[in-house]
Order: C-alpha cells, then structure tokens, then sequence
C-alpha cells in the first residue's frame, strides 16, 4: 500500500498542475450542467468531484419540478463544497416576458443563491434594457453570469457582435459572459455542424476581449480538448457532463494523450 502511495504522489508530481487549482477560482473553471441529477448522484458527484467544480446550473427550469427538499439539500450541499449553484437562464427569460424580474431577483434571493444567470436565448431583450438588468442584478448583491447567443441552430454571432455585447456586460457588471453553444454543441455559438471548434473564429476572438471572463460552453469531449489545446488549461468551461468532469481535470493537467505533450514541451 506504501510503494501504490508513493507511485500515485511521484505521479502527480511528474504530471502537470495549474496555478488555479485552489478554490475559490477565478479561472479554469469548470460549470457542470445539472438536467436532473437525483440526491445520491449529487452526493457522490460532489464526494469524488466537488475540488474540480466551481459552478453547477440546475439547467432550463428544472428546479420548479424538483421537490423543494430535494432542492434545498443540493444548495447546502453545493455550499459545502464551495461551489456556487444557480439557475438556468430560462427561469430569468420567463420572468422578463412575465415582467416579474423584481420578484424573480427576490426569489433567487430567498433560495440563498448567490448568482443569478441574465439572457436572452430565446425572448429578446434590448441592449440598453439587458445592461440595466445587469447593473440592478449587481445592485442587489450577486453575481452576474451572462449569455450571449440565441437558442437556435446555426446562430453564430460574429466576433464583433460578440466582442460588443461581451463589453457592454462587463461594463455593467458581469463577472462572466457565456458563449452560447447549447447542450448539443453542434452547429451553434463556435462549433459547426459536426461540433467542431472555429480555431480561427477563437483566435480573433481572443484578441479582441480578455477570455479569462468568459465560460465556454463546450458539452462535448472532443470539443474541451479543442479549448484547451489552443486557448490553455486555464479557460473557463461549462454545460460540463457530470460524469465528464475528472475526465476534463485530467485534460486541464496533461493527464490525458489529447493534452499531455502541452505539458511535456514545457
């Protein structure tokens, strides 16, 4: 058991590391995408996990039919783990059309949540509408993540649009903007038609706004590896799979071939 011990820590230390491994992080973080996971799934989720997430969105508007007991039980159990859970941003868009933002804010505020997600995938929001929203989220006292993209096959904002909105949202208060991809990842926000990343789309991109603000949404392996190959192991991710999640840590540390010569060059 001694000579496995002293195999595993030789390991760890030959293998990469990152400088945001400690939470709270502000970059390298992971948001895992929560469409249903059942009160043990959660626990074992966070027991063997919990270190490697930093945000969980209780996806498109679950937490209404979950059982409010079960509810409240992830909530302490994401707090446990230092892990900040919020919800979708479904809730928020229907809340806008049914002008019942105030009450939604107040909501999210009594659930003891401490961010809330602001877009516009579906209705339609004004810029100088969504930019006070922002601001008054902020007012309130949370933090903001934000969602630039709409919800439809073969959207793909172009790097000025995204680059404009993605400063209009940080000027308001955003602490992270999204990149809308979907749970698909295919043919939508900088993935095509076979979910492949636009390399060249992300590099403009990268040089037009600091992308240590942005979480890109990235639900497919294939698609992490992508990432991380051109943009670092320290870029934001999210719509993670549950069970994808030591699977993209060990990619963070060149634990895996895909990203292990990253690593091994250096």
């Amino acid at each position: 058991m001694m000579e496995m011990k002293s195999l595993l820590q030789v390991l760890a230390d030959l293998s990469g590391t990152r400088a945001d491994n400690a939470k709270p992080r502000s970059t390298g973080c992971t948001m895992v995408i929560d469409k249903g996971l059942g009160l043990s799934a959660y626990q074992d989720l966070l027991q063997l996990t919990g270190e490697y997430i930093d945000f969980i969105k209780l996806a498109f508007g679950t937490a209404t039919i979950t059982p409010p007991q079960i509810l409240q039980q992830k909530i302490a159990l994401c707090k446990q783990h230092g892990i900040h859970l919020y919800f979708g941003g479904t809730f928020f868009e229907i809340a806008y059309s049914r002008r019942k933002v105030d009450e939604y804010f107040q909501m999210v505020r009594d659930w003891g949540l401490d961010w809330v997600e602001i877009s516009d995938g579906t209705v339609t929001i004004p810029s100088e509408t969504r930019y006070r929203l922002v601001q008054q989220a902020c007012q309130m006292g949370f933090q903001v993540i934000t969602e630039i993209g709409k919800k439809m096959h073969s959207y793909h904002p172009t790097v000025d649009e995204f680059a404009s909105m993605f400063a209009l949202d940080r000027q308001a208060g955003a602490a992270y903007v999204i990149m809308e991809s979907r749970e698909s990842g295919q043919n939508i926000g900088v993935y095509d038609q076979a979910g492949n990343a636009d390399c060249a789309y992300l590099e403009k991109l990268a040089e037009r706004i600091p992308t240590q603000y942005v979480i890109w949404e990235a639900p497919q392996v294939k698609q992490q590896v992508q990432l991380i190959q051109l943009l670092g192991n320290s870029i934001n991710l999210g719509n993670i799979q549950p069970s994808d999640v030591m699977s993209l840590e060990s990619l963070r540390r060149g634990l895996r071939a895909d990203t292990l010569s990253q690593f091994l060059s250096r």
